[in-house]
């Protein structure tokens, strides 16, 4: 991102968008049992106040009500997103493209296979977007957790967390390029689940070649193990090498959140939250729902003078059904500079005469500029 004088002035930063994140796959329902929601009705119930709190993008897994385990199972992918959309019709649906990464018994947390994971793109109704990890990290989110974090959950388990400590977010080459190209085929935005800033450059490269065109949002997850952790010079540093043109949120663990959600909100990125990340307050032992965790975002933001974001600034904001056709016009309005040329030497601009255009250029506020 490019800061100018103003930039840091809530009035000139896009309004803050709150992706709530409340299924949890790394969760049980006796793990928190008065905010996990297990039946349809409940899973539904749980879109619509989240939404109402302030949350304009929702972050889904889906929890088969029999078992009250992540589901993996994709006709009820398509049943829960079908109810959603008559529920929280203006909210932005984000599907979660690990599926499920829950252990089977004594089995090691895993991502699921290419094949299971390139269906989602196939789901109707289909998403407005789809979370794509790009580069295989390993993704230990046990790795920041404390013994207070996990205090009365089944991951106090040894067996349970050394499973989740375990985990590959499986993500190579034979996957994002296949499935970036089947997200396009399918007009679902693919939302950029990142762990550290070479995932970034393996991003920015498939632009380069052609094999992605279009906005670029995404998130980082801040979790550690293998990922950026929550040292607040590697966040900067994620938020100095991302595109000026593009859009993200930061995520971490537990009361960790808080803060790195705050930096967020006064920098102008976006925020996600709720129990997949985190259960508490500021203080130890004081639980949270997402639901509560949502509207103490939109207090602090609001204190900062930062407005909220509603689901139609949302769909405006990330360009939701706005794609590119060529590799100029995606690095242009990602303000990244053109690839060189056979021969070129120097560092890489856009070409101009010197020349005011002739056309009227609209500013930031949309008003056409003085010629």
């Amino acid at each position: 991102m490019y800061f100018t004088d103003d930039s840091l002035l809530p009035e000139n930063q896009n309004p803050l968008m709150i992706t709530a994140a409340p299924w949890g796959p790394s969760w049980l329902p006796g793990d928190y049992p008065e905010d996990i929601a297990v039946s349809w009705d409940d899973q539904v119930q749980k879109a619509v106040d989240c939404y109402n709190a302030g949350a304009s993008i929702l972050h889904i897994h889906v929890r088969d009500p029999k078992t009250g385990k992540i589901s993996k199972n994709f006709d009820e992918y398509r049943m829960l997103i079908e109810r959603l959309r008559k529920a929280v019709p203006k909210m932005v649906l984000q599907v979660g493209g690990s599926i499920s990464f829950a252990p089977e018994g004594n089995e090691k947390a895993k991502w699921q296979s290419y094949d299971t994971r390139h269906m989602l793109a196939e789901i109707t109704p289909k998403p407005d977007q789809v979370t794509v990890a790009v580069g295989t990290s390993l993704y230990d989110v046990t790795s920041m957790l404390t013994a207070n974090d996990i205090a009365g959950t089944h991951m106090t388990d040894p067996k349970v967390i050394w499973n989740y400590s375990q985990m590959v977010a499986d993500a190579t080459p034979e996957f994002y390029i296949e499935h970036l190209k089947r997200l396009r085929q399918h007009e679902i935005q693919p939302y950029f689940a990142l762990g550290h800033v070479h995932n970034l450059e393996i991003v920015e490269r498939l632009i380069r070649r052609g094999l992605y065109m279009g906005p670029m949002n995404g998130f980082f997850s801040m979790v550690g193990g293998g990922v950026a952790g929550c040292n607040p010079f590697d966040y900067m540093e994620l938020i100095r090498r991302t595109p000026h043109g593009s859009i993200w949120t930061y995520q971490s663990m537990m009361r960790l959140s808080w803060p790195i959600q705050t930096m967020s909100i006064v920098l102008g990125q976006h925020c996600r939250i709720g129990i997949e990340e985190n259960f508490w307050n500021t203080r130890v032992g004081e639980r949270m729902t997402t639901v509560k965790q949502i509207e103490k975002l939109v207090r602090i933001s609001r204190e900062l003078g930062r407005e909220i974001a509603t689901a139609e600034d949302a769909h405006r904001i990330m360009k939701i059904g706005t794609w590119y056709n060529s590799v100029e016009q995606t690095l242009f309005n990602l303000g990244l500079p053109p690839n060189r040329k056979e021969g070129e030497q120097g560092f890489r601009v856009y070409e101009t005469e010197g020349k005011l255009p002739t056309t009227h250029v609209s500013g930031s506020d949309g008003h056409p500029l003085v010629e």
